[in-house]
């Protein structure tokens, strides 16, 4: 099988979608919507071939290893490129200057120099901000030791938790491919057009400035920005090519030190949040007519649509509640997982986070599987042992069906099946739930629930319904567990047992009920200014936030 029909998988890579190729050379090809109809010049045998690359390359001014080098002719046609050495996790090398204003700068990683790159051509305000396109990521499969890098494993680690969407190995080698833009840098075709040495300092001082207020109008800034780095193109009396306004033209072409500003990081955050509100509001409208990409597939789990996908960053698997494949990247884990967390429970896994998209979040770790040891009567543990824990589809199906029958719940959001294999304990495994869910099968075929693996459930921290925060983005009310409740003296014994009693008598009601129903199975809303929500009848609403042990009647 050659190279050119090898299989490609389509995924999404910290907002920029890729085609993911596995190389003839078993190293990986990233290939984004510029790149994919050039996929056979992209492919390495046809550039990075040892004797073609240094036979047609050409060594490119700059600190980093960069060449300009033409393809093999693909159908009789050649395409000029740029190939750049990512120096993620290297040392900055930097003037003193600059470098004590921006002590912190690191290079971006392949993937996040695409996403910024791709982000600032998409900006359509302020003017345009030309660059060379950005084609693929070619990453060799050869490992080099560490020494051969030049990468710092510390770095390397703050550049992981910052940005766990994709892999960084160490130890491999990342290419960028650009598209080759005619022209010079600017310092090379000023030393034709200016003479004299005072008035071109000047000039690529004003014309460098130029550069960084473009840039810092549409919300970017490049930590060293320099006249080299920028390419304009002369025209044939020897003058340079000018925009209809009359300033010299010019394409950009060195973005490992790009970011965004600190303003435009916010405005992103924000829109983020806002879109994420908007779309979560409408999880459950029909996908019919909506355009998934390859990476995702819409399912049906128990009477529950998700949105089916890999997290790539992981190999895990994620079900996102509802119809709309835009929710999917908000859940990724490496969205909530690292972000700082606050325990819930003092006895299960549960966390409360605010994602990087500024999205409150409660995740547990699910105990499907595990041999249930409740602290219950006699009568009770046996029902309960007998039952196991649900699995979190099970969960997710319970919670929307109270809602459906009248009963407020949290909000289901999103099941992570972990990519890490995790070894069962024999003598602590419940199979029953492996066994009645034999036939749930992920859109690939696989089993849905499995035991070689970990499983988070993802519910929506309660602060106000999906609806009034997709208007008005506020803070509406907090939940508060019954047994909090009673500690922090918003009821007494006495109202506690009656709301648990009340609690029991609502779902089975719905025909529902909660084997081992406690106080932090059950949540009350407090107002922005600490009082509890109460109905008209005067006691407080509730809302059902635990579905472990939950059954049908």
């Amino acid at each position: 099988m050659t190279s050119a029909s090898l299989p490609a998988a389509s995924l999404n890579l910290l907002g920029v979608d890729y085609l993911h190729v596995r190389t003839g050379d078993q190293g990986d090809l990233y290939l984004t919507r510029h790149g994919a109809p050039f996929r056979e010049h992209l492919l390495p045998e046809n550039w990075y071939d040892m004797a073609w690359f240094e036979r047609n390359r050409e060594k490119l001014i700059g600190t980093g290893t960069v060449y300009r080098v033409r393809t093999r002719p693909i159908r009789g046609c050649s395409k000029d490129l740029v190939v750049k050495w990512c120096r993620v996790g290297e040392e900055v090398p930097m003037d003193t200057f600059t470098l004590s204003k921006f002590v912190e700068a690191e290079f971006n990683s392949p993937y996040e120099e695409f996403s910024l790159v791709m982000e600032m051509r998409a900006r359509s305000t302020q003017g345009m901000v030309r660059t060379h396109k950005p084609l693929g990521i070619y990453v060799p499969a050869k490992k080099l030791k560490l020494w051969q890098t030049g990468r710092s494993l510390s770095r390397m680690d703050q550049k992981k938790a910052k940005y766990r969407d994709v892999e960084l190995d160490i130890y491999r080698q990342y290419i960028l491919i650009y598209e080759w833009i005619k022209g010079v840098n600017a310092t090379e075709a000023f030393e034709r057009i200016l003479p004299d040495a005072r008035q071109r300092r000047q000039e690529l001082i004003a014309f460098t400035d130029r550069v960084t207020n473009d840039l810092h109008r549409k919300g970017f800034r490049v930590l060293d920005t320099k006249p080299e780095h920028f390419i304009v193109r002369p025209r044939p009396d020897g003058s340079l090519l000018r925009t209809p306004g009359g300033e010299i033209a010019y394409a950009l072409v060195d973005f490992e030190l790009l970011e965004r500003t600190p303003e435009r990081e916010q405005e992103v955050t924000a829109s983020r949040r806002a879109a994420y509100l908007q779309h979560q509001k409408n999880r459950f409208n029909d996908s019919a007519g909506k355009t998934f990409p390859g990476h995702l597939t819409p399912c049906r789990v128990m009477g529950v649509d998700y949105v089916y996908g890999h997290s790539e960053s992981t190999q895990g698997r994620l079900w996102i509640v509802g119809c709309d494949p835009s929710l999917f990247d908000y859940f990724l884990p490496e969205r909530w997982r690292r972000t700082p967390r606050r325990a819930l429970s003092k006895t299960a896994q549960t966390f409360y986070t605010r994602s990087k998209d500024l999205i409150n979040l409660v995740w547990k770790v699910s105990r499907v599987g595990e041999r249930p040891d409740p602290e219950a009567s006699s009568e009770a543990r046996v029902r309960i042992t007998e039952h196991g824990y649900n699995s979190p589809f099970e969960e997710f199906a319970l919670a929307l069906e109270l809602g459906r029958r009248g009963l407020a719940t949290t909000y289901p959001r999103a099941i992570y099946m972990t990519g890490q294999e995790a070894a069962p304990d024999a003598y602590t495994l419940d199979p029953s739930r492996y066994v009645s869910h034999r036939g749930i099968l992920t859109p690939a075929g696989d089993p849905a629930l499995r035991t070689d693996h970990n499983y988070i459930t993802v519910w929506g921290f309660w602060n106000g319904s999906d609806e009034l925060l997709a208007t008005r983005d506020v803070e509406y009310c907090r939940g508060v567990d019954l047994l909090r409740a009673l500690e922090d003296g918003l009821i007494d014994a006495d109202e506690f047992t009656a709301l648990l009693d009340r609690a029991r008598a609502e779902l089975a009601h719905a025909g529902f009920e909660d084997l081992n129903l406690k106080g932090t199975h059950v949540m009350l809303s407090m107002n922005p200014q600490g009082h509890l929500i109460r109905q008209e009848s005067g006691s407080p609403a509730l809302r059902f936030s635990n579905f472990s042990f939950l059954r049908t009647k």
